[in-house]
């Protein structure tokens, strides 16, 4: 980060949800990203345990929001995708679900950003081919590689994330 575009906000010491001690540091920057506009990121390290935490959003809150993408080609898949941490991610034609957890985090990355995401949890057995999770893998596999459409949809009750790219169509919904 450039310091003309970051500010640091706040810092403060707090205590870990893992280890109990009062020594989670928390710092909240606000960055003027390319592309994107305003951000919050907000990390935290503790210096007990080791435990670190990151989260990542629109500056300006909105009301709760749906986020639709089609994704059909390498323009959709190049999507910079701001995923905060209370959002959650569904890609139906491929059966992803991912809800967030207490430790959930925020992060920014790309359309195939997401799915790469997604395939570093797969459980060790659905790598062997003949697993029968393999060929749900391989899907995934071959959508980042843009060999499958499908629909990127982000529900967020912050209103914080977004999906911006050029030449994309994204549909954004109030979220009920």
């Amino acid at each position: 980060m450039t310091h003309e575009r970051v500010t640091k906000i706040a810092e403060d010491v707090v205590k870990c949800p893992l280890c109990g001690e009062e020594s989670l540091r928390l710092s909240i920057f606000l960055y003027d990203a390319p592309y994107i506009g305003k951000i919050i990121v907000q990390t935290g390290r503790c210096s007990s345990c080791g435990f670190k935490w990151s989260n990542v959003g629109l500056a300006e809150y909105s009301k709760p929001k749906r986020i639709l993408l089609q994704v059909k080609g390498t323009d959709e898949l190049n999507a910079l995708v701001v995923k905060t941490a209370e959002a959650t991610i569904k890609i139906p034609e491929l059966g992803i679900e991912i809800t967030p957890g207490p430790a959930a985090q925020g992060y920014i990355t790309t359309v195939e950003g997401v799915l790469h995401r997604v395939l570093e949890h797969v459980p060790t057995e659905c790598l062997n081919e003949e697993s029968e999770c393999y060929p749900k893998v391989q899907r995934i596999r071959e959508a980042a590689e843009g060999q499958h459409e499908f629909t990127l949809i982000i529900e967020d009750p912050s209103g914080r994330s977004t999906i911006t790219g050029e030449k994309i169509r994204v549909v954004e919904e109030e979220l009920k």
